[in-house]
């Protein structure tokens, strides 16, 4: 009996310890919004900068399937270039099979005066000339075929490998995105901002004289337009994205990619921003667009929509006129 005491009062101990010491062990504190915030921002940066890596590879695929298209441009005319040269040849051969080489020994030994050796000489010259000559175009049209050929190759090979690279950024981008999407629900309720009122959003821009003046009209059309990673409208836009669209309708080219596009553009003083000019953020991680009156147009992160702030929304790294 006393055993059986003594068990019930350690069972009894023990339960009474576990009382103390589990909320300290398993319970876990939520995080709190402004942690939440803190992480959400952070994410957004990271992921910012590896949607960036892929619109530039994307660009850079892009460009290759133009060179690709050129190299098989060339091809096309070399390839007959080569076949005629070595059609050439080949009766060259023949006509050397059927009749033998003219040799200058036999011109020597040939009866005639002086003036007919001569001229026999002579024709035999001009005729060793244009077999080298046939020769030396046939082995040239080769060489500058299979070096085209080549070229082609290794920008098909290269386009391959950066569609691979592209596959693989897209589902690193999709996976890190919903991890993200969940923070954004925990932290607010909803994974995006609601959709803004952005009627007429256009007719509110400044007025501005040429190509800068529709690009500026663009980007407060796009006012309030969800952020989309990857996209350069109509619907939606990241950064590069909306600031690539919005001078693509004034009728101008820029890759949808920050860094190439400083890469393309004047460099100017910030005394020297008018509207239209390109502001760049976070070691060119992220760009807006200059509207006038210290304000930009971006499409800020994932999550956001479209939105005007101060053009000191973040530490400029630069800015950027379009030529």
């Amino acid at each position: 009996m006393s055993s059986l005491r003594h068990t019930l009062r350690a069972l009894t101990v023990a339960a009474f310890s576990l009382t103390l010491v589990a909320p300290a062990t398993v319970a876990r504190a939520e995080p709190s919004p402004a942690e939440l915030t803190r992480r959400i921002e952070k994410s957004s940066a990271e992921l910012e900068r590896v949607v960036e890596a892929h619109n530039e590879l994307r660009e850079k695929i892009k460009e290759n399937k133009e060179s690709v298209g050129r190299l098989q441009d060339r091809i096309g005319p070399l390839e007959q270039q080569a076949a005629q040269s070595r059609a050439d040849v080949g009766r060259l051969a023949v006509t050397a099979y059927k009749t033998g080489n003219l040799g200058t020994v036999d011109a020597l030994l040939h009866a005639g005066d002086s003036a007919s050796v001569l001229d026999r000489l002579g024709t035999l010259d001009q005729l060793t000339r244009q077999r080298k000559a046939t020769i030396a175009s046939y082995t040239a049209d080769q060489r500058r075929l299979l070096d085209e050929k080549t070229r082609l190759d290794v920008t098909l090979s290269r386009q391959a490998a950066q569609s691979r690279e592209l596959a693989t950024a897209k589902n690193r981008i999709e996976r890190d995105l919903a991890k993200l999407y969940e923070l954004r629900r925990q932290a607010y309720g909803r994974a995006t901002e609601r959709p803004a009122s952005r009627s007429n959003s256009a007719n509110d821009a400044p007025a501005v004289s040429g190509q800068a003046g529709v690009a500026v009209r663009y980007a407060y059309g796009a006012l309030g337009k969800p952020y989309a990673w990857g996209q350069d409208g109509p619907n939606g836009y990241d950064c590069s994205g909306l600031t690539s669209a919005a001078w693509r309708a004034a009728g101008k080219s820029l890759p949808h990619n920050t860094r190439m596009q400083w890469g393309v553009v004047a460099h100017i003083s910030r005394g020297e921003l008018r509207p239209g000019d390109l502001v760049f953020y976070s070691n060119l991680g992220h760009m807006a667009i200059y509207v006038g009156d210290g304000q930009v147009i971006h499409a800020p992160t994932f999550g956001r929509n479209v939105e005007k702030r101060s053009v000191d929304l973040m530490p400029p790294y630069g800015y950027g006129r379009v030529r």
